[in-house]
């Protein structure tokens, strides 16, 4: 069978490598700290190889108004698209995300984000990346109908779970530690041969939680925290069922 050969899809594909290049550039020129998180951050620690119209850049949200102006001083369309967590900067259909949160204010881009992240090189230019603990952070929030990153995840833990660090994930994810652990079972599930690559440590912790919280009252409020991973499913729960939606902490 002849291998048909679509001209159109590799002009796109070059005017997005082209896009991408000329950001990073923008961004190193702008002496402000990022880093490079999405699917460049996924191909520096799992391999996986995905292509993408948009740039993932994450920065401290002090550094993302002056990041955004240089943007627009270098051409590019700039708006201030959520003031909790993200601002874009655009070309034609290809765009830079500009992060320093999540829509729930429990992903806060710092310095310490800086101080672990990976040194990486794309289209020629040398960058860091988010660390992976981090990018599996911000990932477990996103559980969308339209988009879910849990395989994303799963294949990182596969590919450098054995050196991930599994107490600083702990210490962002304790709170929310419900999420933490359907993610590590769904692990366990898709890799059985596999499952020790999560410490025992974390894993018995989560299972003596979930088994105590039966011994603990139901909560009075009835609370919908589903907001958090999904900004749209849940809206019923909030405007009809009369559950009062987990308060969304300002920036």
């Amino acid at each position: 069978m002849t291998k048909v050969i679509d001209i159109q899809d590799d002009n796109n594909k070059q005017a997005a490598h082209e896009f991408y290049s000329d950001a990073l550039k923008v961004l190193i020129n702008s002496k402000d700290d990022f880093m490079v998180g999405g699917g460049f951050a996924l191909r520096q620690y799992t391999g996986i190889i995905r292509d993408t119209k948009d740039l993932d850049v994450f920065c401290r949200g002090g550094d993302c108004p002056r990041i955004l102006k240089h943007f627009a001083e270098n051409g590019y369309e700039t708006e201030f698209t959520d003031a909790r967590w993200l601002a874009k900067a655009k070309k034609g259909e290809h765009f830079v995300d500009l992060i320093f949160n999540n829509p729930g204010n429990h992903c806060i881009v710092d310095d310490t984000w800086f101080e672990r992240a990976t040194k990486g090189e794309i289209f020629g230019s040398k960058v860091l990346l988010i660390p992976a603990e981090e990018l599996v952070w911000s990932k477990l929030y996103v559980q969308n109908r339209e988009r879910y990153d849990g395989a994303d995840i799963n294949h990182v833990w596969l590919r450098c779970g054995k050196h991930f660090d599994w107490k600083k994930l702990w210490m962002h994810m304790e709170q929310h530690w419900h999420l933490l652990l359907a993610q590590v079972l769904q692990f366990q599930f898709v890799y059985p041969s596999e499952r020790d690559i999560v410490p025992k440590w974390l894993f018995d912790e989560m299972i003596n939680r979930a088994q105590e919280q039966y011994d603990m009252p139901i909560p009075l409020e009835k609370i919908c925290r589903g907001p958090l991973i999904d900004q749209t499913q849940y809206a019923n729960d909030i405007t009809d069922w009369d559950y009062k939606v987990v308060t969304i902490r300002s920036v």
